[in-house]
C-alpha cells in the first residue's frame, strides 16, 4: 500500500497555478495539434441512482473520465471516480472493456460507491490476470465518532474473499493457472492518502493529474479535480457543509468550492429541496443535511465560474413516488424541477440533470 501526503500549503492558490498552467499547456498543444488530432476530455455519469435503492433499473453512483485526443475518441487515460452497482454493465454499453480503466477513485465508503468494483475486478482477474494493475485511490483508514474504522485499504484486500471461500478462484485456477492465486484482491494496486484541507495530488499520468481535497459526509470523505490540457472536471461525491444542520450559509461544501474554482465541470450528488424537514417527507433531516441541495449547487457553481453543472446522484430520482420508503411531497420530479432549482440561484451555466450515461465532452465541439 503506498500512501501520499499532502505538500501543498494553499488549496486556492495551488488550484489558481494549476488552471492557470493548464490552460497554458492546452493552449500550447492546441498550437502543436494544428497538424494532428487535438486534446479531448469525456465525463460520463455511468450511475446516477440516490443512494442504496433501486429505481427502474439506475445504477449506482459513478463517473467516467476519459482523456485522449479526436483521433482514438478520448481514450489514452480511464479513470473511474465511484464503483457503484451496475458499473461493469454500463461501461459496457459505452464500449469501455474493464480491463481499460487505469485508475478507481473513491469519494467515500458508501456500498452504494463501491459494490460495483468486485465484479468489475473479479472480470478482470478472469481475463486479463497478468495485469497491468488497476489503481485504487482513497483515503486512509478514517475512525469514526462511533468508534469504527471505515476503511479502503481492508475493502480492497478482502474484495474477492467470497469467491475464494466458495471455491470460485480455485476453480478458475484449474482451469488456468496463469491467474493469480489470491483472486481479484491481486489486481489492485491501493494508493491512500490523508484528506486534508489543502488539495494534493494524488494521482497522475502524462498530461493528466488528479487533485484531492478533504470534504464532509461519512469521515474519510475526499473530492477529486481531473486537470488536463482538454480541460478541467471536480467529481464532488456526496460532499456537503462542514456544519452538519441549520444555521449554515449553505448546504455545499466549502471546499470542493475551492477545488471547483475555474473548472469546466462540476459533477455532483443532488438533493431536492423538497425533501427537507419541513416539507414532511418523513426523510430522516441527519441524511438530508449531509447532502448539498440543487439550488445551493447552482449558487456554487455560480460563484466558482463553472461552465456546465452536472447533477449525480439524485435524491430522490426523477419518476419516482418514493425515495425508498419515503414519500415525495407534492409527487414525483421532473427534469425541470432539478434544474429550476439549479438556477433559482441565478446560475446561468449549462446544466445536465443526470441519467444513466448522460456525456459532456470538451472541448464542445
Amino acid at each position: 500500500m503506498r500512501q501520499v501526503k499532502s505538500c501543498t500549503p494553499s488549496a486556492r492558490a495551488r488550484l489558481e497555478g494549476v488552471t492557470t498552467a493548464t490552460f497554458g499547456m492546452a493552449a500550447f498543444l492546441f498550437g502543436a495539434a494544428e497538424a494532428g488530432a487535438a486534446p479531448c476530455l469525456s465525463v460520463t455519469l455511468t450511475g446516477t441512482q440516490g443512494g442504496p435503492p433501486v429505481f427502474q433499473g439506475q445504477a449506482g453512483a459513478g463517473t467516467l473520465v476519459r482523456y485522449g485526443n479526436d483521433d482514438n475518441q478520448c481514450g489514452s487515460v480511464f479513470l473511474q471516480f465511484d464503483t457503484g452497482r451496475g458499473t461493469t454493465q454500463q461501461l459496457s454499453k459505452l464500449g469501455v472493456p474493464v480491463g481499460r480503466i487505469n485508475a478507481v477513485f473513491f469519494t467515500h465508503m458508501h456500498s452504494d460507491h463501491t459494490e460495483g468494483l468486485a465484479d468489475m475486478m473479479q472480470l478482470r482477474w478472469h481475463f486479463r490476470s497478468q495485469g497491468p494493475k488497476v489503481d485504487l485511490v482513497c483515503s486512509g483508514d478514517a475512525k469514526s465518532p462511533f468508534g469504527h474504522i471505515l476503511s479502503c485499504d481492508k475493502y480492497a484486500r478482502h474484495i474477492g474473499d467470497p469467491l475464494l471461500q466458495s471455491g470460485e478462484i480455485a476453480q478458475r485456477l484449474a482451469e488456468n493457472k496463469k491467474r493469480l492465486s489470491g483472486g481479484p484482491a491481486n489486481l489492485l494496486n491501493v494508493t491512500t492518502f490523508d484528506p486534508a484541507e489543502a488539495a494534493q495530488v494524488v494521482w497522475s499520468s502524462g498530461d493528466v493529474t488528479v487533485s484531492a481535497i478533504r470534504s464532509r459526509h461519512i469521515p474519510g470523505h475526499a473530492s477529486y479535480r481531473v486537470d488536463t490540457p482538454a480541460g478541467s472536471v471536480v467529481i464532488g461525491g456526496d460532499a456537503g457543509n462542514d456544519n452538519p444542520k441549520p444555521p449554515r450559509a449553505a448546504s455545499t461544501s466549502d471546499q470542493v468550492e475551492t477545488l471547483s474554482n475555474g473548472a469546466d465541470i462540476l459533477v455532483h450528488s443532488t438533493i431536492h429541496p423538497v425533501m427537507g424537514p419541513d416539507r414532511d417527507s418523513g426523510f430522516p433531516p441527519p441524511i438530508f443535511y449531509r447532502q448539498s441541495t440543487a439550488s445551493d449547487l447552482g449558487a456554487l457553481a455560480a460563484r466558482a465560474g463553472v461552465k456546465t453543472l452536472m447533477l449525480t446522484h439524485l435524491i430522490p430520482p426523477m419518476g419516482a413516488a418514493k425515495q425508498g420508503p419515503y414519500p415525495i411531497p407534492g409527487g414525483a420530479l421532473k427534469e425541470q424541477d432539478y434544474e429550476s432549482a439549479a438556477r433559482d440561484s441565478g446560475y446561468a451555466g449549462n446544466v445536465v440533470v443526470g441519467t444513466d450515461l448522460a456525456t459532456v465532452t470538451l472541448p464542445e465541439r
